[in-house]
């Protein structure tokens, strides 16, 4: 298990060197779901997540010596530039390797810390094991994304500081990779406050934790693409692993669209950008996927690090899923008028047009047929029907496009 002292000697270390990040009440959650919410904004942590925390401890805890050959670590972001920011504050030699999916921006912004970056692999386990060779050949130490008791330490000052400013929490939901955040969270929080509920949250892309626990031992779980991308691991740590087994509360997957729903929820209810791993927290009361005590939660939102393509795909995926936004193939004779025609319907059902093709050429059209390719702004899934009922209704043969 993790000792209470190691979080306690983190904070002091870490005094001074990274951003004591807001707690924010957010009023319109708090009467969405009925419970006063919080976010813990480590989104806006210095390097965009709370990855500095752990990186940062392990490194000022080290001998000077233990430090000579530099420092190397895989990652799939966020733990990436908090080592090469902590290596540029220590003067020290930083190697990355990061999977060659990495977001772009992750890849300039630990480069532009300072480190060099080797993409490889096709997942952070295959940059891993990597990264594991290339620093037993070089002497380099390795500073470990989450398996280890100072970077779990350094995570674990999340909680000191939101138990400091509420002490009366009754829940905290937490995103879960390889576990360090929870691990550090969890035990910081039950020695003190054992009444506290901690709830983690996993991508159902990525469920190393959640099948471990069902398995009774560590397991590793199949990866898919999530927009969680720095949180997909396969395999949990091994320090990591009997700690959440023992102090979680509960551990609960969310789907993709979920995740996307509340990236998009935050942006435009809180004006926040959160990135997939951080946001798994809010999904989580957006699927309704948690048990709550009643009372003061806080939602761990655990870094921002998005890049400008993601975004974009994840708004068009967060708006579909809330049904605010709706695609449409519609055939139409090839008169004059026709598009125009459509085009009064459509104001006439209260949709706004966003986006409009009208292709004559295709050869799966008959002779006297144009196609149209419409992508409309609604209010809900109620005026998608209601749209789609009143187009039917004027004669049209509506396709709904995913």
């Amino acid at each position: 298990m993790l000792p209470n002292s190691l979080i306690h000697e983190a904070a002091d270390r870490l005094k001074k060197r990274v951003r004591r990040t807001e707690l924010i009440h957010s009023h319109y959650f708090s009467d969405k779901f009925g419970i006063p919410l919080y976010f813990k904004c480590e989104n806006l942590q210095r390097t965009g997540s709370f990855k500095i925390r752990g990186a940062l401890n392990f490194m000022t805890a080290q001998p000077r010596e233990a430090l000579a050959n530099g420092v190397i670590t895989a990652s799939a972001g966020n733990h990436a530039q908090g080592v090469a920011f902590s290596a540029d504050l220590l003067g020290v030699r930083a190697t990355v390797f990061m999977p060659e999916t990495t977001p772009p921006q992750k890849v300039f912004a630990t480069r532009d810390y300072g480190a060099e970056v080797v993409l490889t692999g096709k997942n952070f386990d295959e940059a891993y094991a990597a990264a594991l060779k290339a620093g037993e050949a070089s002497g380099a130490l390795f500073v470990h994304p989450f398996d280890d008791p100072l970077v779990m330490a350094g995570q674990g000052t999340i909680a000191l500081e939101v138990i400091k400013d509420l002490p009366d929490l009754a829940n905290i939901l937490v995103p879960i990779g390889g576990g360090g955040l929870i691990a550090g969270i969890v035990t910081a929080i039950k020695e003190t406050h054992p009444q506290i509920q901690v709830i983690g949250v996993e991508a159902a892309a990525a469920p190393s934790m959640y099948f471990s626990l069902k398995g009774g031992e560590i397991m590793e779980a199949p990866l898919k693409v999530s927009l969680a991308d720095g949180i997909a691991v396969k395999k949990v740590g091994h320090n990591t692993f009997p700690i959440v087994r023992e102090l979680v509360d509960e551990v609960v997957l969310v789907e993709e669209e979920e995740i996307a729903q509340a990236i998009v929820a935050l942006l435009e209810r809180t004006k926040l950008l959160v990135e997939g791993a951080g946001a798994v927290t809010l999904a989580a009361l957006m699927g309704d996927r948690a048990r709550l005590k009643p009372g003061k939660t806080v939602c761990v939102l655990s870094g921002g690090n998005i890049d400008v393509k993601t975004i974009s795909v994840v708004v068009e995926r967060g708006l579909l899923a809330a049904g605010r936004y709706l695609k449409l193939k519609i055939e139409l004779d090839d008169v004059p008028g026709a598009l125009a025609r459509l085009a009064t319907d459509i104001a006439a059902a209260r949709a706004n047009i966003s986006i409009i093709t009208h292709d004559r050429r295709s050869k799966s059209l008959p002779i006297g047929k144009t196609e149209v390719l419409i992508e409309l702004e609604t209010r809900g899934y109620e005026h998608i029907q209601e749209v789609i009922g009143y187009l039917n209704g004027a004669g049209y043969e509506v396709e709904v496009l995913k």
